[in-house]
């Protein structure tokens, strides 16, 4: 979106970019870095000038690399004494806030600005009393080169394979400041809805989609009775939507609906965030001392000193982890070690090290070893850490006796445990740790809430010897409830029980699913709710929509239901029944067979394909985090459903941080002032 007659932009080879629609973000990236270039300047070098959000947007999409291949040289903080460069030129990319632009002006402004020329862009849509402020200075407006807003302050969590399969908000103190039992009275509430909202229209605006808004709603007759928490997804998907309108402008932007946006909160789901995922993905982030994607790997001493230890990411430019992390563990654990065996097979420098007969070798077979090093080194680097994590990640399973607890959490999910089970556990397993006793005491809470009920609670609390303020996290998953009333109704928390107290379930078996790993039985709420959603099974009282498109000839007869945007058919061959004892990976998580027995780059391969046959793109919203096996899902549904399934979220937690986030609902520290808004 122009703002100014002085813009500037590089335009580059748009058939470059055309080939799939999620590259929209990199190609905006792209040109904001080589604008000043394509402007006419003669700099051979730039500067680029970041606040704190927009350089975590940049790091969420850029190497250092790829900013240096645009001719950046330097990237500063916008708010840190800079020296003056007046022979280059800078590239701002800020927030539009009062105080970046006071900051921008003060830079360029007087008889000796601090670059030779800038070029402004926005993450999102920012004030016309800004740029009036802007223009206002005679001084600055001939140094402008390009006045942009670029709509990106969203963060891609998962954006292999040519799709983009997550982003996050980051809100990290949403549900703090939005669930907490003093949210309603701070500031704070209404600053984070609002600033969520702005950075995910920022989606769809640098997407050029342009979505069907659907939330979760209060049933008519309990608006009423409904608290400030019931209506969180509703008041978010009202902000979301004013920000699309304002977009409507923008060139080339859809005039009508493309995609689906479906807004949910926690309260869907409390026991996803909690139980034990068994992907290795998910066991990596809940079991190994990881910061992010950083995994700190330990190997012997070439000295025989103590163990050295090297720095490792476990992210979507290794391809092996591309390939297992939504694998069950020990589908993992052992394709690893069929990689590493077919490897050693087939290359010559890995069967001379196996070997080492100390026999002569032909030049012939030296000049094969000496080709096939540089390829065994880096595979066998590659295959080596997974073995590794692998290995450990086993070892805790068995130390903790986690298939045991595992076991437990999904039979109790399913209705195959009840009190007794839990009990006997609790008193049986003493050396459990407090962690994992109390996610067991949530996943109950989330099936039998009425036995949490007087004293109850506290009894339980002495049986697994958790603390007062451990059994506050059981205590305020009733904030992410909402109201008694409506929880009967519309949420796991139901509270009618019989007088025999029957074990009851809170989930169903899938039916019609592939034989799959053991453990592998348990799935997140949003899996069977996508999935009604694309069938236009949804009740319009649980989810309502605020641009509901017009009736069509393929609109579901039934009343009651919404329309589902047309995708094509999900495939509709008969599957084998489910069995929990199979060790069977299902078809989603399996990639493409790699032509050379042990590379996984085939995975990335295979995508483009794939993609092309997609259907229209299906964006999912959890305000209060999103989890792993949530993630996992999306993968799944969007080779079922062949439409690209998005998962955003104002967080991406592992147990311990969500575990660590509910427990603040309940601290009444929220009178501190509110921050100011990044925006408007």
């Amino acid at each position: 979106m122009s703002l100014s007659d002085s813009e500037s932009s590089s335009h580059g080879s748009e058939k470059e970019y055309k080939v799939f629609r999620q590259f929209s973000r990199d190609r905006l990236l792209y040109e904001m870095l080589g604008c000043s270039t394509s402007g006419g300047s003669k700099s051979a070098w730039k500067v680029l000038i970041m606040d704190k959000v927009t350089v975590k947007v940049m790091s969420h999409s850029c190497k250092m690399a790829d900013i240096t291949d645009q001719g950046v040289s330097l990237v500063e903080d916008l708010f840190r004494r800079r020296q003056p460069l007046p022979s280059m030129d800078a590239i701002y990319f800020i927030q539009p806030s009062k105080e970046n632009v006071v900051m921008f002006i003060s830079d360029m402004s007087g008889r000796e600005p601090l670059y030779k020329k800038a070029f402004v862009f926005f993450s999102s849509p920012v004030p016309k009393e800004f740029v009036n402020h802007i223009k206002s200075d005679t001084s600055v407006l001939p140094r402008i080169g390009a006045l942009r807003e670029m709509n990106l302050e969203y963060f891609p969590i998962d954006s292999q394979t040519f799709l983009m399969q997550g982003f996050i908000t980051d809100h990290e103190t949403a549900l703090e400041d939005l669930f907490s039992e003093e949210a309603e009275k701070s500031r704070r509430f209404e600053v984070c809805l609002n600033t969520m909202a702005t950075r995910i229209a920022t989606v769809f605006a640098s997407l050029k989609e342009f979505p069907i808004v659907r939330y979760r709603a209060v049933k008519s007759q309990d608006t009423s009775t409904a608290t400030t928490r019931d209506l969180i997804p509703s008041k978010l998907a009202e902000a979301v939507w004013n920000c699309l309108l304002k977009y409507k402008s923008i060139p080339n932007f859809p005039q009508t609906e493309t995609c689906e946006l479906f807004i949910l909160d926690r309260s869907v789901d409390q026991i996803a965030p909690v139980i034990h995922e068994w992907t290795y993905d998910a066991m990596c982030h809940d079991l190994l001392d990881m910061e992010g994607n950083k995994y700190m790997l330990e190997f012997p001493s070439k000295s025989g000193g103590p163990p050295e230890k090297k720095e490792v990411l476990l992210e979507d430019h290794d391809p092996v982890w591309l390939e297992l992390r939504h694998a069950h563990i020990a589908d993992a654990s052992e394709r690893l070690h069929d990689k590493m065996t077919t490897f050693k097979s087939r290359n010559k420098a890995a069967q001379v090290q196996s070997s080492r007969d100390g026999g002569e070798l032909s030049t012939r077979d030296m000049q094969k070893i000496v080709q096939a090093l540089p390829q065994y080194n880096e595979i066998v680097e590659k295959l080596s850490l997974h073995v590794e994590i692998a290995g450990t990640i086993n070892k805790l399973i068995r130390e903790m006796g986690l298939r045991e607890l595992g076991q437990l959490e999904q039979d109790l999910v399913f209705g195959d445990a009840g009190a007794k089970d839990v009990i006997n556990f609790l008193r049986t397993k003493q050396d459990a740790s407090s962690e994992n006793k109390l996610r067991l005491l949530m996943i109950y809470a989330s099936v039998y809430p009425d036995r949490f009920e007087g004293d109850k609670a506290s009894k339980l609390m002495q049986l697994a010897r958790l603390s007062p303020e451990d059994m506050k996290v059981v205590n305020n998953m009733q904030l992410l409830g909402g109201s008694s009333k409506i929880k009967k109704e519309t949420t796991g928390f139901s509270l009618k029980f019989d007088g025999q107290k029957k074990k009851q379930a809170e989930r169903k078996d899938r039916t019609g699913e592939e034989e799959t790993w053991q453990l592998f039985r348990f799935y997140p709420m949003i899996e069977e709710l996508i999935e009604n959603l694309s069938k236009g099974e949804l009740s319009k009282n649980d989810y309502a929509c605020i641009n509901e498109p017009k009736p069509t000839v393929q609109d579901k007869s039934q009343s009651g239901s919404m329309r589902a945007i047309p995708t094509p058919a999900a495939p509709t061959e008969k599957r084998p029944a489910y069995s929990k004892r199979s060790r069977r990976t299902a078809m989603w998580a399996r990639p493409h067979s790699s032509d050379d027995g042990y590379s996984s780059d085939s995975v990335l391969k295979n995508a483009a394909a794939d993609f092309k046959r997609m259907g229209q793109r299906l964006f999912v919203f959890i305000i209060g985090g999103a989890t792993r096996s949530e993630l996992r899902v999306c993968h799944k549904l969007t080779a079922k459903l062949k439409r690209e399934v998005v998962l955003g979220s104002s967080s991406f937690d592992d147990p311990p941080q969500y575990i660590t986030k509910l427990k603040l609902l309940s601290e009444k520290d929220l009178s501190k002032g509110a921050p100011q808004p990044n925006f408007w």
